[in-house]
């Protein structure tokens, strides 16, 4: 037996889904409760008032009823004339006294109170509230504020009596049936226009996100130039407006590094290919000797060893990016790692006819770092400046440290570099001297290494140049790089 899917409630569940209705809902709901508390609490404080002022009523004539007994006990007349004087004041709430001996006979009655009220219910609810008043209903429905209270009569007493008075409170329930009326009324009204209210502020709310949502939507890998105008948002909405362009910003820079990179790398890795390709074309064309063919196969081997090296320079930068890089941070004496790496190169500075020195400028300096990667970073800086040094010059690593943070200097007093080069100098495939540097068989990844090295312990390059006069390229490094 096979049963379909109900889709009844879909366009409800994607209803809810939109941030428009949500807002609306909430708005609704919220203002919809306020309106409804506020009307309850007003409700509750006009009953308690209307209860309160009849009760106040009802305890100032016992009051006054008992006093007059006590000092009048027998000036019936005084009794009738209070109660005939208060009741022609009180028109829309007639009240009615009756005076019981000690044996629950009546000693006087207001006229009509039998007709009103149930007079065996009237004393029986009473007694079971003796001094407090009570409601409850009469002969023909009317409701009824009732209290009683006993009378000493004469001064000294001779017996006690006891007054029971009811008063007639129609007109104020009448007057609570038309607020409830109304607190319906204005609940309907309120149910009825506060969505569409609170539908209005949110798609005014949401506006703002439906635009970014809109240039988001036209943002792709060829146009990042779309940029959202924040003028005219509210503070929150534009500080999501700036975040959001300097995301694309930086979206931008890197989509055009990637492009100058693929780029690169297709020129770097063409011309050696090239270079092999061309050698064996070379050497098929006809046939040769055998020291003709040893030649073309070590010419082939420099080009694959060259184009090894910039596969592994790639590989590295990509795993240096990676945010699962760890480093192997162990104690190193920063000032053997440069006598070390000078005694490495000190045969091709000769060569070269250039002087190679390594210095601690203070007191010997240790570190926890990645031994393997500062000495490739350190052997970089050199190789460049021997390259670019002629011979004469000298080339100095200097290391010294203060509370936090290792410095590594390489000077050298080689061709220097142009101003307008450094800002771009630690870019990948970068070339001050693009011709010299292929010749050299230099990729232009050696600075770019370095930079990925050091950051990767945490700290920053510098780097100062003044053409014909030399160059120094600093290492900030942290003394500890466990991270």
């Amino acid at each position: 037996m096979s049963s379909k899917p109900n889709n009844s409630l879909a366009p409800l569940s994607r209803l809810w889904g939109t941030l428009a209705f949500r807002l609306t809902a909430a708005y609704a709901f919220a203002g919809f409760f306020l309106v409804f508390l506020a009307i309850v609490g007003l409700y509750l404080v006009l009953v308690h008032e209307l209860e309160e002022s009849t009760d106040l009523f009802l305890a100032d004539k016992l009051h006054v009823l008992r006093t007059m007994l006590r000092e009048r006990p027998g000036d019936r007349e005084a009794i009738e004339e209070e109660v005939e004087l208060e009741s022609a004041a009180r028109q829309s709430e007639q009240f009615y006294v009756r005076v019981l001996d000690e044996h629950d006979k009546w000693l006087w009655i207001t006229p009509g109170m039998t007709d009103r009220l149930d007079l065996t219910q009237l004393a029986a609810r009473t007694r079971s509230h003796p001094d407090r008043a009570i409601q409850m209903t009469g002969n023909d429905g009317r409701p009824f504020r009732v209290e009683s209270a006993s009378a000493p009569v004469g001064y000294p007493a001779t017996q006690t009596d006891t007054v029971e008075i009811a008063i007639d409170v129609s007109e104020k329930e009448a007057l609570l049936a038309r607020f409830r009326y109304w607190f319906w009324g204005i609940l309907l009204t309120t149910f009825a226009i506060f969505p569409l209210i609170g539908y209005r502020i949110a798609r005014q709310g949401i506006r703002p996100v439906e635009e970014m949502a809109t240039t988001a939507r036209h943002i792709s890998s060829s146009n990042l130039r779309e940029r959202i105008h924040p003028e005219g948002y509210l503070f929150e909405l534009a500080s999501l407006a700036g975040t959001f362009n300097e995301m694309l910003d930086r979206l931008e820079q890197s989509f055009e590094r990637i492009s100058r990179f693929s780029a690169d790398i297709a020129h770097d890795l063409r011309t050696p290919v090239n270079n092999i390709r061309g050698e064996a074309e070379v050497a098929l064309a006809r046939a040769r000797s055998s020291e003709e063919y040893r030649d073309v196969i070590e010419s082939c081997l420099e080009e694959a060893v060259r184009l090894s090296d910039l596969i592994g320079d790639l590989l590295f930068l990509a795993r240096a990016e990676s945010p699962l890089t760890h480093l192997r941070p162990e104690r190193v004496d920063v000032g053997q790692l440069l006598a070390r790496v000078r005694e490495y190169y000190e045969a091709s500075a000769g060569d070269a006819g250039v002087s190679l020195t390594a210095t601690v400028a203070a007191g010997p300096v240790i570190a926890d770092l990645d031994r393997t990667l500062l000495q490739r970073a350190v052997g970089n800086l050199v190789s460049n400046a021997l390259a670019n040094t002629p011979s004469g010059g000298a080339v100095a690593l200097v290391t010294s440290a203060d509370s936090s943070t290792v410095h590594i200097q390489v000077f050298d007093t080689g061709v220097g570099i142009p101003a307008d080069a450094l800002p771009r100098v630690f870019d990948r495939f970068f070339r001050v001297d693009s011709s010299r540097s292929q010749g050299s068989g230099g990729t232009g990844l050696g600075l770019a290494i370095v930079k990925s090295i050091v950051e990767l312990h945490g700290g920053h390059v510098e780097i100062a140049s003044q053409p014909g006069h030399g160059t120094q390229v600093t290492l900030h490094i942290p003394m500890s790089s466990a991270s």
